[in-house]
């Protein structure tokens, strides 16, 4: 499918174009940007999109007093959110998230493609307790051929998860469609859908491997 047909069969694929947002993306991209530059924006990203993805979280008011007055006002309900990065690249996008929610738990789900089948595979699975009670934001900047995303997403239903979100940064039309077809139900917030995927399984143009680049590996 095109953007546009994504767009218009899932309603549930939030795509991010506030101008900050696509001005970061483009920094992003280029390949001259440094890792310092690139890990920075990889955070403010994190923040500004994890905004979008938490714009209807629950609320209450509750009695506070106010140097003038007491007043009802407005808190978070229930549990605290819950960031489940996808290690390694999700460590930086998660940071940015964790700025609007410093009390957050945070996950850790380790995957890593295998180069012969292209297939993610689990190396490392750390959770908070009360998965279940919690909202569930999974965090990657790529999103390709989407296993991984939905591996990670998997673990988090087979552990009770009910109110789930995922967030990248740039997304395969390809990855899109394998996501949705296995979990219709999560909603996503993604900063731009591309081209395609080259035959390495890579995101065109994309921004080439975001691990390595957020950390200056090779």
């Amino acid at each position: 499918m095109t953007r546009e047909e994504l767009l218009n069969t899932y309603q549930d694929i939030h795509l991010v174009t506030h101008p900050f947002v696509k001005h970061k993306l483009t920094s992003l991209r280029d390949k001259n940007t440094s890792t310092r530059e690139f890990r920075m924006l990889v955070e403010e990203l994190g923040t500004l999109i994890g905004y979008e993805a938490t714009r209807d979280i629950e609320t209450l008011d509750v009695e506070i007093e106010t140097p003038l007055e007491k007043a009802m006002c407005p808190v978070l309900k229930g549990k605290k959110l819950c960031i489940v990065t996808i290690m390694r690249a999700g460590n930086g996008l998660a940071e940015g998230v964790l700025k609007l929610s410093p009390s957050a738990r945070v996950g850790h789900v380790g995957l890593y493609r295998d180069p012969e089948t292209k297939q993610p595979v689990e190396y490392y699975l750390k959770m908070p307790h009360s998965v279940n009670e919690r909202t569930i934001i999974v965090v990657d900047p790529m999103l390709a051929t989407g296993n991984s995303a939905i591996m990670a997403i998997d673990k988090m239903k087979e552990m009770g998860a009910k109110d789930i979100r995922f967030i990248c940064l740039f997304a395969a039309p390809e990855g899109i469609e394998a996501f949705k077809a296995v979990h219709p139900d999560v909603a996503m917030y993604i900063g731009a859908i591309d081209q395609g995927l080259d035959e390495n399984a890579y995101i065109r143009p994309g921004v080439g491997d975001a691990g390595d680049r957020i950390y200056g590996t090779r």
